[in-house]
């Protein structure tokens, strides 16, 4: 009820109150003509009776005439004070509730950086406010089989050339340098593909508006990096001088050249580029 979209949120709401008007409706009608000013044995007035009784709007057309009904209408009164407590407490909460309008490439590139073959992938804040002390974690996750024949789900931090900002507000690169200590040192893309790897992006910061720490996360697949790629640039200048971004280009990447790179060739298989 706090995940899915408000559409389907008021749509279960909705359909949990004509389920419950319609139960106290049959309840009405299993004690006869207890209900003054109602049809005897009518649903449609039992229902609406109930409506009235459940949202205590009392019109006073219609009320209850017998003690059965008074033990119905008190127990459809607490009902209505549990639900209305429940429902008033959910939608707060997805009020409340902040949410990250990140959003990540939809590819990772291996590009050079200072001469070092590096990971890289973009993250942009859609929000026009500012995330404070946002801090990145990425992972490699991949089967890894033990001695004994195990096969075990492991996870391996990739080291990142930045992984804090004071203040997120536009888009951020993160970068993973591919040395001899990182865990894709000397991976290949069948050696990725067959340990079902991936890798996986978590940031977290400070909503500055709210003051509310606010979490996204993304999993990039061995075929979602591009090797020997860079990303489109982005950013602009106007002939006034003033700095733009254009987000029509912020998951495009472009080969870096037509040959291959001979150092890049221990990281992923040339064959499939």
């Amino acid at each position: 009820m706090l995940t899915i979209p408000w559409l389907g949120f008021v749509g279960l709401v909705s359909l949990a109150y004509i389920f419950i008007n319609f139960l106290f409706a049959l309840l009405f009608l299993a004690g006869g003509d207890c209900i003054v000013g109602a049809e005897p044995g009518n649903f449609w007035d039992a229902f609406f009776f109930s409506v009235q009784t459940l949202g205590s709007i009392g019109y006073g057309v219609m009320s209850p005439g017998t003690r059965y009904a008074h033990i119905i209408v008190t127990a459809e009164a607490i009902a209505s004070l549990l639900a209305i407590a429940v429902v008033t407490g959910l939608a707060f909460a997805r009020f409340a509730k902040p949410t990250a309008r990140i959003i990540f490439s939809k590819v990772a590139v291996i590009e050079r950086y200072n001469g070092v073959p590096t990971l890289t992938f973009r993250a942009a804040n859609q929000r026009h406010n500012q995330i404070v002390e946002a801090h990145t974690r990425v992972y490699l996750m991949q089967d890894e089989q033990t001695q004994e024949g195990k096969f075990l789900r492991r996870f391996h931090e990739l080291k990142l050339i930045r992984n804090r900002t004071p203040s997120f507000t536009l888009t951020w690169n993160v970068m993973h340098s591919i040395n001899e200590d990182s865990p894709l040192y000397g991976q290949t893309l069948e050696s990725l593909e067959k340990s079902q790897a991936q890798i996986a992006v978590s940031i977290s910061g400070t909503d500055e508006t709210v003051a509310y720490n606010i979490h996204a996360r993304h999993l990039f697949s061995p075929s979602e990096i591009l090797w020997n790629h860079q990303f489109v640039d982005i950013f602009y200048q106007a002939s006034n001088g003033d700095r733009y971004l254009d987000y029509a280009h912020f998951h495009e990447a472009i080969p870096l050249e037509a040959t291959i790179d001979p150092s890049l060739e221990p990281l992923f298989d040339s064959k499939t580029g």
